[in-house]
């Protein structure tokens, strides 16, 4: 079969043939209909990222661990948490875990939609828990996964969303996917704290999912601080979900004394909390309620894909 292979961590994949999988263990074998390019798997490929050496045990290697594949009697399926040094970015895969696609379901979205969605509804719904009519401002939201928070955002009840960004082209098309204003992050930190300062409005923000953290999260959280001294009139859940703008975020106590500020990680979140999630986000997508700008590319292509930097807000699936 045809795979995207490396030799090494930190190779650029390869498109060459590569021996059939066996079966072992319970295993079925799929044709993989379509796969999602992301950050995360050139991160782990490249050797950047913890889970590096445990998913590239030994090569030469199949990149990819989750995609759509259809079995033998023509169901899509999603799979994961693949055997090295098998992997998704290929024609063929041996997949012991994987969930049912909904019947009529495109592959590409399928593959491309869901991961995002969640990537934001399970820390709006779950860890913030949003209540209906609250100001979320999406930090980062002219990417990928920040368009389709502001999208969640609203479909989940949020009275105003904001969202942030640097690409004024993008910056323009947030509003038309439910953004009621946006805050360009072009601009010197006073005018930029400034700007935070007026979306906030008198009511402030009640939640905040960050993509960027580093100096922008640092000039958001100063707008946070209250004017006089009185104490918190409310709760301000901020959530760190990126790092695009920097590993490190310089807080002050002020920021957090009498803001009202919380900031958390993911924290628990079920396998129950997960599947409604996806029922939900397929709802969603047969409502024509999810927007994404998906771009496919045959596996043949790999090594140019794999390279591009053009992206800008756009998601990259890989159909063998």
């Amino acid at each position: 079969m045809k795979a995207a292979i490396i030799n090494k961590l930190g190779a650029t994949p390869q498109y060459v043939d590569f021996a059939n999988p066996i079966l072992v263990d319970g295993e079925i074998l799929v044709d993989v209909k379509a796969v999602v390019l992301e950050n995360f798997e050139k991160m782990v490929a490249s050797g950047e990222h913890y889970s590096s050496k445990s998913m590239y045990p030994q090569f030469p290697a199949v990149v990819g661990n989750r995609g759509i594949g259809m079995t033998a009697d023509g169901k899509l399926v999603g799979f994961g948490m693949m055997r090295p040094p098998n992997g998704a970015f290929a024609e063929k895969a041996v997949i012991k875990h994987f969930v049912p696609i909904p019947d009529g379901m495109n592959a590409a979205m399928a593959a491309a939609i869901p991961p995002s969605a969640l990537t934001s509804f399970l820390p709006l719904k779950h860890t913030a828990k949003i209540e209906k009519g609250e100001t979320v401002l999406i930090n980062g939201a002219t990417g990928v996964s920040g368009r389709m928070a502001i999208q969640v955002a609203k479909l989940l009840g949020a009275g105003r969303v904001i969202g942030t960004g640097r690409n004024d082209a993008s910056l323009k098309l947030l509003k038309s996917l439910g953004a009621d204003a946006v805050i360009d992050l072009k601009q010197s930190d006073e005018a930029l704290l400034e700007n935070f300062e007026k979306e906030k409005g008198e009511t402030g923000y009640d939640i905040v999912i960050d993509f960027l953290w580093g100096r922008p999260a640092e000039i958001l959280m100063k707008s946070f601080i209250p004017k006089d001294m009185r104490l918190p009139s409310k709760r301000i859940r901020y959530i760190p979900i990126g790092a695009k703008a920097g590993a490190g975020a310089y807080i002050t106590g002020e920021m957090l004394r009498t803001s009202g500020l919380e900031i958390s990680g993911m924290g628990k979140v079920t396998q129950e909390d997960i599947g409604a999630g996806c029922d939900l986000v397929w709802e969603w997508i047969k409502e024509g309620k999810l927007y994404m700008n998906i771009e496919e590319v045959p596996l043949a292509d790999i090594e140019k894909a794999w390279l591009r930097n053009d992206l800008d807000g756009k998601r990259l699936v890989i159909i063998p």
